[in-house]
């Protein structure tokens, strides 16, 4: 592909910022130019269009097909993602989250991964609750059923995501070989995960812009690693969204490095000073 081809104006570089913050409200930062050029040239590949100026041109006109729109907001909002990120998170969720609800809840516990990327992050839970299950802690009561549901805008990382096989590469990102000698078997192409861990997860494509309330209640939200793309009106709008989506005493989690927005009064921090998390406002 000739580098010309990737080539974007400042004006264009604008245009694409628009069309992003209204497709799924995600903030494209100037100086990224590079990201443009480094994630649109496999739309270039797999479409007919020239260049980037040709591409851009189309969404600014809308003469855009509503798959070349998907496309374009699915390259531009794949990121990596780990096994276990922030794994002190996990271990609290192990520890106190977890048993705390089983005790509590009377029926079964719906835990939402908000941004599940290819699955890592709610296969991560998911063997968490296995971990719990085959391990019961005494007095613990009667196992309950425990749902996970991953969403994210990715057509593309949902696929991935639905089959459970990952690459050598993909585990060597933060799964630890006790976990893999756990829960996956070889196979040809990668490595599967077992259904202990795949059953309880369901994964579906969905916009966090839109209305959250078909999605149902929730004991457990993770919203990690992905608020740092919205603005701060598009990021309260969303956690006060989700709060209402939370069950009475339910749980909150930001990654390490993320912080409520200020003026948001419904979710309590708690935890530790290590790891921090939030719990819905009785």
């Amino acid at each position: 592909m000739l580098p010309n081809r990737l080539e974007i104006t400042p004006d264009e570089f604008k245009v694409l910022q628009k069309f992003l913050c209204d497709a799924c409200g995600i903030v494209l930062n100037e100086g990224k130019e590079y990201l443009v050029k480094s994630r649109l040239a496999g739309v270039l590949r797999d479409t007919d269009y020239a260049s980037v100026s040709d591409l851009v041109k189309s969404l600014r006109a809308g003469t855009a097909s509503l798959a070349i729109q998907a496309r374009v907001v699915d390259a531009m909002t794949t990121n990596e993602t780990f096994w276990f990120r922030d794994p002190n998170q996990f271990v609290e969720f192990s520890r106190v989250i977890l048993p705390e609800l089983v005790k509590s809840r009377a029926s079964t516990l719906r835990i939402w991964s908000a941004a599940s990327s290819s699955g890592q992050e709610p296969y991560s839970i998911s063997m968490c609750v296995e971990d719990f299950w085959r391990n019961p802690v005494a007095g613990i009561g009667p196992k309950k059923i425990v749902q996970i549901l991953g969403t994210d805008i990715s057509t593309t990382v949902l696929t991935e995501a639905r089959q459970g096989v990952y690459s050598e590469l993909a585990l060597s990102r933060g799964l630890s070989p006790e976990y893999r000698s756990r829960y996956f078997q070889q196979v040809h192409g990668g490595w599967k995960l077992s259904d202990a861990v795949t059953s309880r997860v369901r994964f579906q494509q969905f916009n966090l812009l839109k209305p959250y309330t078909a999605l149902g209640k929730f004991d457990v939200i993770f919203c990690r690693n992905v608020l740092i793309y919205f603005s701060e009106d598009v990021k309260r709008d969303m956690i006060s969204r989700m709060a209402r989506c939370l069950n009475p005493g339910g749980y909150f989690l930001l990654s390490s490095t993320e912080a409520l927005p200020r003026g948001l009064d419904c979710l309590e921090p708690v935890g530790t000073a290590s790891v921090r998390y939030y719990r819905l406002k009785s």
